[in-house]
């Protein structure tokens, strides 16, 4: 899966789970960015993201992310690894 297609399916669950249209996944996207994204909606976007992508990711990985940039790039690794 190429980095535009993994931006454009990142683009449609976060206005999924935000209930956002306008949203727009890119690299320097944060939580603090985004109405309504708060631990209990983090929960929901990793588990949907996790489904889509048919991946799972480790605590430690999802602790790590800073921004919508580094969960692309842990979907991207997590996605050639199968």
């Amino acid at each position: 899966m190429s980095t535009d297609q993994i931006y454009t399916k990142l683009t449609d669950i976060l206005r999924d789970v935000f209930d956002d249209d306008s949203l727009v996944a890119r690299p320097d996207l944060t939580a603090k960015q985004v109405e309504g994204w708060n631990s209990v909606a983090h929960v929901r976007l990793m588990i949907t993201v996790e489904k889509a992508f048919g991946v799972r990711f480790l605590a430690s990985q999802m602790a790590g992310l800073k921004n919508v940039g580094d969960l692309a790039a842990l979907i991207e690794s997590e996605t050639t690894k199968a």
